[in-house]
């Protein structure tokens, strides 16, 4: 495949969105009953500048029950994790 001189981003979001919807990426649906809601979470990584305690332990087993009850009242859920919530790690 031949390098392009110029980076097109438009024409890459579009190729790469196209690619991800068609493999579904972002959709766990494990037990889902048809046409069910849909119920996502986002995990954000620990901040950088700071230590890891109880509080993010507890943050996480609640992500956990809720996500696993709307599991399993068949709604389609993802549990993502690894967003960047602050930008720190890049400032």
């Amino acid at each position: 495949m031949p390098m392009e001189k110029t980076f097109n981003a438009t024409e890459a979001e579009a190729r790469i969105s196209k690619h991800w919807i068609e493999g579904k990426a972002g959709r766990a649906g494990a037990n889902a009953r048809p046409g069910a809601p849909a119920f996502s979470v986002m995990i954000p990584p620990p901040n950088v500048t700071g230590s890891l305690h109880m509080g993010h332990a507890f943050n996480n087993t609640l992500q956990d029950i809720l996500v696993r009850w709307h599991r399993m009242q068949g709604h389609d859920t993802l549990w993502q994790p690894g967003t960047d919530h602050a930008g720190i790690a890049t400032q």
